[in-house]
């Protein structure tokens, strides 16, 4: 197999193991079939007013401040005399859309709604503003349609104002929840003079949906304990009771409305949301009005966490929630059905209605649950053999007919609080069913996908062998018979998995888990000769080294897989990193390059040990960065002016890209100060910043291809775009990681002087654009295991240097500021992502380098560095979570996808570094001089 072939073969079955984990963790949870349930009952209320005060945390709205103050007195007032309050618990990720779900529908959206992105439905489901008879919402245009497209009929009324009203660096991000209540207020008023819309507001089954985004944006601009983000939860509270004051009064007073305030997620003290802190998990919930308990005070309150000394709420009932819950709530009080998809639970404790009302509400909201579960048992029954389906036992269908004749008796015989429990019971025992049958296939296509994982390891590593350990015989004709053998039983294999899956009617996508593992060992089984000779040529290995290199290699791949959950363990690898010179005696031959191995390991690991990405903002560091990138390189040019002479050409552009990091350092600057007194983004600031994205990987291809010159102008060029996504000390870790791949470099030649290897070549005479002879390349040895490792081990810490899975989960938008300030999820997310390959690449670059200073094929080191990614992968795959806290399993399946992601994106970037590095765009134009 030939490199090109090999390469789109590994990129094809990396990307299948990556796909896997979606299919089999990511799967989207609805059902569609099941028949809405109705309380036979009258409600309480003929209208619901929801507040969802986007971005708002749970201390913010309670807590008072140094003085006692309240941010939001009349809220407190409701929640002192005659209303019910709690904490709703959102779960990861907490952002708006899959909030507002959350809310509304009843249910945690699955991940496949990322690749819609927060405006459409990646799959229809119920809502209560769908089953309400009509519903008029105001706020957000990333936010409201998704309920109204996916309603049944045209009943569901928005109005938004438009997406470049969302922008960060507005004057008063406020307006926008000024314009919803000033909306509102109108519309109440318009109505009035409105015949047919007075008509159906009279109706029963009526919602009205306030979506307040001013405090998110404010947070996300100013930060939470900011003045901006704190008057705008004033200004929401005056703006709720107003709107309160002018549905009662439009009402007369009826005492048929219900109010109910929450909020979608919370925000951390440096501005961002989608991970797991409380900051971002406790929301508000308060409510009040017809249905609904009126305050009630206790002596004492018994609640593990200290919040309610610290909000002085001790003595008032406090009565917390599932975010999900609050879709069953409103549901009840209206009297509509609960969302068919919803899991939520009716949380009868902030209902004021008769005994028999609670308990028909939660036989309805038992049966809700339990027809998802039946729905889910009768799909996976008919894509299951008979002999090898497992029912979920604890709810088999005798025990489904039992629960539903006792909980109506129950009922009937006026023992409501025990079909509560009852209904309590089946409830829990639905949702885990609805899980059970959810994961059924789990262990199934996990096993397969490890199948694959395991036979591919090894066949890369039999290839690695079979290349550089001298292995390679003639086929002789046993073999070949051999070979035929193996092809007929791996066949038989084949067809008997694809009979088997097109019986059970699996989707196409199980057809390839369970079908690759056949022709990837059926290539390790053919390559058994190998094997065989490896073993045979065991006693003239040194063994000793060997096991060695093994030992240190596993325990440095479990330095790193721990790594992923503690930064500061990266810390401790550099640390040991920087002792190497000194075991291998480079610094008896290399004092100052070893030196400054050590200096430059030692600088990196301050790096992890600081806050994430986002939290400590601090534009004067991002100075600081461009000031040390420029000395950094004024030096170099200096020192190598002499061993390495440049056209004037090449000084011209050099100087260029100085003053243009330079440039970005002041815009940076800049544009921060502009924001800071809310002057807005300058134009000429957003120009440079685009200039510099879209000519970052162009620059470097006019510069020399001689390597420390054509190094040098890609640091340049992608420092400059990272100072402009920075907002504090992470734009110093580029800096220091290439001043630490320009010494790997260096030393790595005194690395191979010191193994005796006499065709060590002249740094300074290296082009990486000359034609790369093959017969002078090498085989692998031993040492080439550390050399993929050391690269795999920088390629984490560049991942995690300044961050972790939170930190990319929950990224600041601030970041991306000197780009853009309207809220547009895609171009931030692709800013962000550039930023995280920044450093990916200067590693890239470097790797490179070394091959090419080694007399190494690329594709040899390249090997090693799949199989060490490979068995970290592995690693992952089976530390993946279905159980404990959400935050626990998305971040065991983040790190499954970041190892995955990061394999596939070696394969491309090795292609981008080659590019970078070894191309050159040719201006005939300029003059040929040199300067000395």
């Amino acid at each position: 197999m030939n490199m090109v072939t090999f390469f789109i073969v590994g990129l094809i079955v990396h990307v299948v193991f990556f796909v896997s984990i979606f299919d089999i963790y990511f799967t989207s949870p609805l059902v569609h079939g099941m028949a809405p349930q109705k309380v036979p009952l009258p409600p309480p209320a003929k209208r619901l007013v929801l507040f969802v005060a986007d971005g708002l945390r749970a201390d913010t709205l309670f807590k008072p401040d140094v003085n006692g103050t309240i941010s939001a007195p009349y809220i407190r007032s409701i929640m002192e005399e005659k209303g019910s309050w709690g904490v709703s618990h959102t779960r990861v990720p907490t952002e708006s859309r899959p909030g507002h779900v959350a809310l509304i529908a009843g249910f945690y959206e699955d991940v496949s709604a990322v690749a819609k992105g927060w405006k459409e439905n990646p799959v229809e489901f119920d809502s209560v503003f769908n089953e309400s008879s009509h519903t008029w919402s105001w706020g957000s245009p990333d936010i409201l349609p998704m309920f109204s497209k996916g309603a049944s009929g045209n009943h569901v009324y928005t109005h938004t104002y438009s997406a470049e009203d969302q922008d960060f660096a507005s004057t008063d991000a406020s307006k926008l929840d000024m314009w919803v209540f000033d909306k509102v207020k109108a519309f109440f008023s318009s109505a009035k003079g409105n015949e047919t819309l007075l008509s159906r507001l009279h109706g029963e089954k009526i919602v009205f949906f306030l979506h307040l985004l001013g405090i998110d944006t404010n947070g996300h601009a100013h930060r939470p304990m900011s003045r901006e983000y704190l008057e705008n939860v004033g200004l929401v509270d005056a703006g709720v009771k107003e709107v309160v004051s002018v549905i009662e009064d439009f009402f007369e007073n009826d005492g048929r409305t219900s109010f109910v305030f929450t909020s979608d997620h919370g925000m951390t003290n440096w501005g961002s949301h989608g991970a797991g802190h409380p900051s971002e998990t406790l929301t508000p919930l308060v409510a009040w009005g017809a249905g609904l308990q009126t305050a009630q005070r206790v002596s004492s309150q018994n609640y593990e966490d200290q919040y309610l000394k610290e909000w002085n709420l001790e003595n008032l009932k406090r009565m917390d929630v599932n975010q999900a819950d609050i879709a069953p709530l409103m549901s009840s009080l209206i009297g509509v059905p609960i969302p068919v998809n919803s899991v939520g639970i009716l949380p009868l404790q902030y209902l004021e209605n008769s005994n028999i009302f609670k308990a028909e509400s939660m036989y309805a909201n038992s049966v809700q649950i339990l027809e998802q579960f039946k729905v889910k048992m009768a799909q996976k029954k008919e894509t299951t053999l008979p002999f090898l389906f497992t029912s979920y036992q604890p709810l088999t269908e005798s025990k489904q007919l039992d629960f539903g004749r006792q909980a109506r008796s129950l009922i009937q015989q006026g023992k409501y609080d025990r079909a509560v429990d009852l209904c309590g019971t089946m409830i829990s025992e639905a949702l885990q069913g609805l899980s059970y049958y959810h994961t059924y296939d789990r262990f199934f296509l996990g096993t397969s996908v490890v199948l694959g994982f395991v036979g591919w390891t090894s066949y890369v590593i039999l290839v690695i062998l079979k290349t550089h350990a001298s292995l390679r015989k003639p086929h002789s004709h046993r073999d070949m018979v051999s070979a035929r053998s193996l092809w007929k039983v791996f066949s038989c294999a084949g067809v008997i998995i694809t009979f088997f899956l097109l019986l059970q009617a699996s989707p196409w996508s199980y057809y390839i888990y369970c079908l690759l593992p056949v022709p990837v060992w059926y290539s390790v089984f053919k390559e058994f000769g190998t094997l065989k000779d490896l073993i045979s040529s065991a006693p003239s290995l040194p063994l000793s080294r060997c096991f060695g290199y093994f030992l240190v290699v596993t325990l440095g791949i479990e330095l790193l897989v721990v790594g992923f959950f503690y930064r500061a363990v990266l810390t401790l690898g550099l640390i040991m990193l920087s002792v190497w010179p000194f075991i291998s005696q480079l610094y008896s031959t290399a004092k100052v390059r070893s030196l400054s191995w050590v200096l430059g390991c030692l600088l990196l690991a301050t790096f992890p040990l600081m806050p994430v990405v986002g939290r400590e903002p601090n534009v004067h560091l991002v100075t600081c960065a461009g000031t040390v990138t420029l000395l950094s390189s004024v030096i170099f040019l200096w020192s190598s002016r002499r061993r390495t002479p440049l056209q004037w050409r090449d000084c011209q552009l050099y100087i260029c890209q100085m003053i243009h990091v330079a440039l970005c350092a002041y815009v940076l600057t800049s544009t921060h100060s502009s924001l800071k007194l809310k002057q807005g983004l300058p134009v000429f600031n957003q120009i440079v910043s685009w200039t510099t994205l879209v000519s970052s990987l162009v620059v470097p291809l006019l510069s020399s291809t001689q390597l420390f010159q054509r190094l040098l102008s890609i640091s340049l060029s992608l420092v400059s775009t990272y100072l402009l996504l920075s907002t504090g000390s992470e734009a110093l870790f580029p800096p220091a990681l290439c001043w630490l791949m320009f010494v790997w470099i260096n030393i790595e030649q005194e690395a191979m002087h010191a193994q005796g290897v006499s065709t060590k070549l002249e740094l300074s005479r290296i082009d990486f654009s000359d034609n790369i002879d093959i017969t002078k390349m090498r085989q692998l040895s031993l040492d080439d295991i550390r050399r993929s490792y050391f690269f795999v081990f920088f390629i984490i810490t560049a991942f995690f240097g300044t961050g972790n899975i939170a930190s990319i989960n929950s990224f600041d938008p601030a970041s991306v500021y000197c780009f853009l300030t309207v809220f547009n999820p895609f171009i931030m997310g692709a800013l962000m992502m550039w930023k995280v390959l920044i450093p990916f690449v200067i590693v890239m670059c470097t790797f490179e380098t070394i091959q090419v200073s080694t007399q190494l094929s690329s594709r040899s080191l390249f090997l090693i560095v799949l199989v060490i990614s490979d068995l970290m992968a592995l690693h992952f795959f089976f530390l993946v979570k279905d159980y404990g806290s959400w935050l626990d399993i998305g971040t065991s399946i983040s790190h499954y996808v970041i190892v995955m992601s990061m394999t596939i994106f070696l394969m491309v970037l090795s292609i981008m570094s080659r590019i970078l590095t070894s191309k050159r765009i040719n201006m005939r134009w300029r003059r040929k001089m040199h300067f000395t």
